[in-house]
């Protein structure tokens, strides 16, 4: 996969974190892309250490979505643990 392909897929994960775990998150369109690409690296790095599955080099297999949207989730989730929603205050 290319540089362009982690980008779309971490825009795409962040984006299905965000829907999943609605609120009112500061970063816009950078922060989850962001988020979405952090995921993609931890769910992968996850999902090789703990449940012995390459890291897929193909762009459309289902093992990787899951696993970048999962790895965003645990990174928004913990976002919101230690700052809370900052649009509040």
């Amino acid at each position: 996969m290319g540089i362009v392909s982690w980008l779309v897929l971490g825009l795409i994960a962040g984006v299905i974190a965000k829907v999943l775990l609605p609120g009112r998150d500061p970063g816009g369109l950078v922060g989850t892309t962001l988020i979405g690409i952090a995921g993609s690296f931890i769910g992968g790095w996850l999902s090789t250490k703990f449940l012995d599955r390459p890291i897929p080099k193909d762009f459309g297999e289902p093992s990787m979505w899951i696993a970048s949207i999962a790895g965003a989730l645990v990174l928004l989730i913990g976002y919101r643990l230690l700052f809370g929603n900052s649009r509040d205050r």
